[in-house]
């Protein structure tokens, strides 16, 4: 690299990014935030980012995650090669194209869609749950205003009925497409939707009722047959026609393997539309999620765009339209791969570290379980007692260790529990399950030999009081806080449930459970 480089570069300072490792190439820093006048030769660049990635957190101690973070050699090698397909372009990829539909149709058959023997599901590959809900929230909204209009009545009104535990995209479906979100809020010891008071909300503007098998704090099923039969019901009583559709981004992969007999699926007669996410427990890498509807008549043809320009006449809906065919693949080899009895095998394994993981942390006898055992396996647990160390402390006591595991408060109404939350995924071994209950022993142990935090905050409040009284305060001890006015006012509120501690814990819990979901709403 030129000498005048190296000095142009030196005289940006601080917007620049320290690269000074032995490499006869890179002699400079290298801009953050505009692209270097010269090329970087390919060596270097590729050592640059690999650096910077060794900081990165690893993948498989990504406990917070549900997202797939390993696959088989050869379907990597399937990947690598169609990095340069996109799959947009059906004329001149219809071999990809034609995976996709297989795959439509197996997951279509595996949710017992009502199809007949040589007859096409419906469906469309996406690029995870987030995009699937949006095409079927938006032919849940597009049906009702056909049909509101075709009776002469308003359509401009639409509402949405989910429970307080739905993912994310579930609010921005609503904030984007003008849908109101009405949703049946928590209650401690029961973290799921409640399908009387779901039905309760309903009205003859709701496009549908959402249903989770798999919530994502705590993994577990809700009643969908329960849901299907009290809705049944009401549209009978009114005239209705209100239809459901399942969130089974989660557990759409694990039900069918695991619990066959439980019926949440194309079995009901109200559930006209499911999403489920590939790089879940569908076991494919991040960037696949499938929307899968009854019939045709469940997906308005106006929302279906027929284009002609890539070579021929190509139906798409979709929010986007370029996307890589790497996924697709991914998903197609897993099927076949692994067949019914191999991804239930997987499930299985899963479930049983879940629930060896469940049994240990019992154990411990600091915790209580708000995972079920039927569900995504999935453990989430809370402390028994908080009042000296928060879950949050935990977390970060885990990160030092590698852990990635989340701390965060339940959704409306029980946002006074707050929980940390294990998922177990396929690379999850029983070794590993091991070394987190070892880790999470040695943070507790670390966490009993410091004061608790309630101290700590009155300690703090008493040394600022004496630094606003002193230039040089004296070093307080635990014993003079324990005596000071402040500390018995705090106890004493405490007792009474009103604690300065308990709030500060719940203020700080509610904005890192808004970052740790949104975090990983890109992947879920």
């Amino acid at each position: 690299m030129a000498l005048t480089t190296v000095k142009s570069m030196k005289q940006r300072g601080g917007d620049t990014l320290d690269s000074m490792f032995a490499s006869r190439y890179v002699q400079c820093e290298l801009p953050k935030f505009e692209m270097p006048e010269f090329e970087t030769p390919k060596d270097a660049a590729y050592q640059i980012i690999s650096d910077e990635l060794m900081l990165d957190g690893n993948p498989r101690l990504n406990l917070a995650s549900f997202v797939t973070t390993w696959m088989e050699p050869e379907c990597d090698k399937l990947i690598m090669s169609a990095l340069n397909k996109n799959y947009i372009d059906m004329d001149e990829y219809p071999i990809t194209t034609e995976l996709q539909d297989r795959c439509v149709n197996m997951i279509a058959r595996l949710f017992n869609a009502p199809i007949e023997e040589g007859e096409q599901a419906v469906g469309a590959g996406t690029v995870g749950s987030s995009e699937a809900i949006m095409l079927a929230g938006l032919a849940f909204k597009r049906k009702w205003q056909n049909e509101r209009k075709a009776a002469g009545l308003p359509w401009d009104k639409p509402n949405m009925v989910t429970g307080a535990n739905v993912q994310v995209c579930w609010e921005k479906f609503a904030r984007y497409f003008e849908v109101e979100l009405r949703e049946v809020k928590l209650k401690e010891d029961y973290y799921i939707l409640d399908p009387a008071k779901a039905v309760e909300l309903c009205d003859e503007n709701t496009i549908c009722v959402c249903a989770i098998l798999g919530s994502t704090y705590n993994g577990e099923f809700e009643d969908v047959q329960m849901l299907n039969d009290l809705l049944e019901k009401k549209n009978a009583e009114k005239g209705w026609h209100i239809p459901i559709h399942v969130d089974a981004a989660s557990g759409g992969f694990i039900a069918p393997f695991l619990y066959p007999d439980i019926v949440w699926d194309f079995r009901l007669p109200l559930v006209k539309s499911i999403n489920v996410s590939g790089h879940k427990y569908g076991l494919v890498y991040a960037g696949i999620g499938w929307v899968i509807w009854r019939n045709k008549e469940d997906l308005p043809e106006e929302l279906v765009f027929h284009v002609n320009y890539l070579g021929a006449d190509q139906p798409t809906f979709t929010l986007n339209f370029s996307k890589g065919a790497s996924q697709v693949i991914a998903q197609y080899y897993q099927l076949i791969r692994l067949g019914f009895q191999g991804y239930k095998s997987i499930m299985a394994n899963c479930a049983m570290n879940a629930k060896t993981l469940t049994t240990a942390i019992e154990g411990i006898g600091r915790f209580k379980i708000l995972s079920k055992e039927i569900g995504v396996p999935v453990v989430a647990f809370s402390l028994l007692d908080s009042s000296d160390h928060d879950e949050f402390e935990i977390s970060d006591g885990l990160r030092r260790y590698g852990w990635t595991v989340p701390a965060y408060t339940m959704a409306p109404d029980a946002q006074h529990v707050t929980l940390l939350r294990v998922v177990v995924r396929e690379d999850f071994s029983r070794s590993l399950a091991d070394r987190l209950v070892t880790d999470i022993k040695r943070v507790l142990a670390t966490l009993d030999s410091r004061p608790s935090k309630l101290i700590q905050a009155v300690t703090e409040a008493v040394q600022q009081e004496n630094k606003e009284m002193t230039s040089t305060p004296d070093a307080v001890t635990v014993a003079e806080v324990k005596d000071t006015a402040a500390f018995k006012e705090v106890v004493h509120g405490r007792k009474k449930g009103h604690h300065g501690g308990h709030h500060h814990s719940h203020s700080r819990g509610h904005a890192r459970k808004k970052h740790a979901l949104h975090k990983s709403n890109g992947v879920c």
